[in-house]
């Protein structure tokens, strides 16, 4: 669930939507690592001014900490 909404928000912002992938790796005693690969161009679009895209996303991963109790970190990396 949470990686179709990041994945599919995260196409909004972007040039290259198809290029767009999202993992989640679960860890055992760390929270649950969400990684948005995007093509170079597109990093700058997810990451935003001064942040504030990529804090949206952290604040919409906090809504579903708080519904499913899990704790998430998001990472953004190049192709």
């Amino acid at each position: 669930m949470v990686e179709e909404l990041i994945s599919s928000y995260a196409k909004l912002l972007v040039n290259n939507p198809d290029d767009i992938r999202v993992e989640i790796k679960s860890l055992d005693d760390a929270p649950d690592e969400i990684t948005i690969y995007a093509l170079g161009d597109d990093i700058g679009k997810l990451i935003g001014k001064e942040g504030r895209m990529i804090n949206s996303i952290k604040t919409f991963i906090s809504g579903c900490k708080a519904k499913g109790g899990k704790n998430y970190r998001i990472n953004v990396k190049s192709i």
